[in-house]
């Protein structure tokens, strides 16, 4: 059945599968932080919920095609991977207030500079963001499998069936299906884990019984913010790094529907993100970037039309507007979530790889010595304490793997890329 852009139980449909295949990934960094800053059950709630609203928003911002803002391309944001690790060490430094208003200050940087980086993107071909990439990846994959174990010194034989038994069950989805069923392999891999956990004995529902049904959104939630230096200089390193992932959404969607992306379509691009990431940090959520799992399925389903993502946009508002629903997510077990941490981490470890696999290393070695250099130290420098005697502030930026590969491969590049360019 051909797709009819005037009807709109299609769009809606075609909706909901954009909506299944972002959710997992969505829910995973609210739950990642929250765990890590030991936010209470009642916190965390709070946090998927409006992360889930501000997706919508944030969403909704981006499909516009106006003369001030917005990419205009069918296109879904979601909370950025790579904010994981800074806001987890600004909030465990300099608290909420830190965290979040580090957020705020990104996102008027992004909005500030979006003029500029649309003509300066060269100065981030795919050598540095796939040593980028490939970074974020390896340094969540321990943080997946630290919550195989339940996050316990002596891990239990009943963790580690769970998880394994998570990744098997994607790996079987990925196996014996194929299209949309396929690429929502971890979500339904956590559903049916959560469920198996539950004969376990292992699934806590206090989270759901305890949530309200309706909430709204709260500015402020955890305080006022607070504007610390070295937190905001990092959160605008990571929103540099949002910036070129959602640019290689941005031209894959072009290519798909055909577009042309002007310098001008770009830089609305860019605005209406920044737009997101500071209504993320009023309302206390995140910063947010161009989900690329949901590059794949306008490919696979051929619909190029914006309208299916409009409603994606609609149900991601009424879902963040019900906390009963984000508190189905604390649910899940984590040797579950472990699991599935495990496969999506990996994911984007190869995506990373991927990239770095179409650079031209053969006639150009100083692209071999600037992926191994960024990769190792963003992946040797990650939680370290080799910085120990190092003032608080610089011991943020240092071991944060993340910042310090986008840094180290930017100023490589830099330096042994001047005037070159790749094949």
């Amino acid at each position: 059945m051909e797709f009819n852009e005037n009807k709109n139980g299609q769009a809606a449909v075609l909706g909901l599968q954009h909506l299944l295949a972002m959710y997992s990934g969505s829910i995973l960094v609210p739950i990642l932080i929250a765990g890590a800053l030991n936010y209470s059950p009642q916190q965390l709630t709070y946090l998927i919920s409006t992360d889930i609203f501000m997706c919508g928003v944030a969403t909704f911002l981006q499909l516009q095609l106006n003369k001030y803002f917005g990419i205009g391309l069918p296109v879904v944001l979601g909370v950025a991977f790579q904010s994981v690790a800074p806001l987890s060490i600004i909030g465990a430094k300099h608290g909420a207030g830190a965290m979040f208003g580090s957020v705020i200050a990104s996102g008027i940087f992004v909005v500030l500079i979006a003029g500029v980086f649309s003509k300066i993107r060269s100065l981030f071909p795919p050598i540095v963001t796939g040593s980028v990439i490939t970074t974020i990846g390896l340094t969540l994959i321990p943080v997946a499998v630290g919550n195989m174990g339940g996050n316990s010194d002596a891990p239990t034989m009943q963790s580690v069936i769970l998880a394994f038994t998570t990744i098997f069950i994607i790996l079987a989805i990925n196996y014996f299906f194929k299209g949309f069923i396929r690429s929502i392999a971890i979500l339904i891999g956590l559903v049916v884990g959560t469920i198996i956990g539950g004969f376990f004995g292992v699934v806590d529902t206090s989270a759901l019984a305890s949530a309200p049904w309706v909430h709204v959104p709260t500015p402020f939630y955890f305080g006022k913010p607070v504007f610390e230096l070295s937190s905001i200089v990092m959160m605008c390193i990571i929103a540099l790094v949002s910036l070129v992932e959602s640019t290689g959404v941005y031209f894959a969607l072009a290519d798909i529907t055909g577009e042309e992306l002007t310098e001008t379509r770009l830089r609305n691009g860019y605005r209406a993100e920044g737009l997101a990431v500071i209504l993320g940090g009023i309302f206390n959520t995140f910063p947010y970037t161009g989900f690329s799992q949901n590059v794949g399925l306008v490919q696979l389903s051929g619909i190029r039309s914006r309208k299916p993502i409009y409603y994606t946009a609609a149900f991601l508002v009424i879902l963040g507007l019900l906390p009963k629903f984000g508190a189905l997510a604390q649910m899940i077990p984590e040797p579950v979530l472990g699991g599935g941490m495990l496969v999506m981490f990996g994911m984007v470890a190869l995506q990373g790889i991927r990239m770095l696999t179409q650079i031209d290393f053969k006639n150009n070695e100083h692209n071999l010595l600037i992926a191994a250099v960024s990769v190792a130290s963003g992946v040797g420098f990650n939680g370290t304490n080799l910085f120990q005697s190092f003032p608080q502030n610089a011991q943020m930026f240092l071991t944060n793997g993340i910042v310090i590969a986008a840094v180290v491969s930017i100023v490589l590049n830099l330096i042994f890329n001047s005037g070159k360019k790749d094949k």
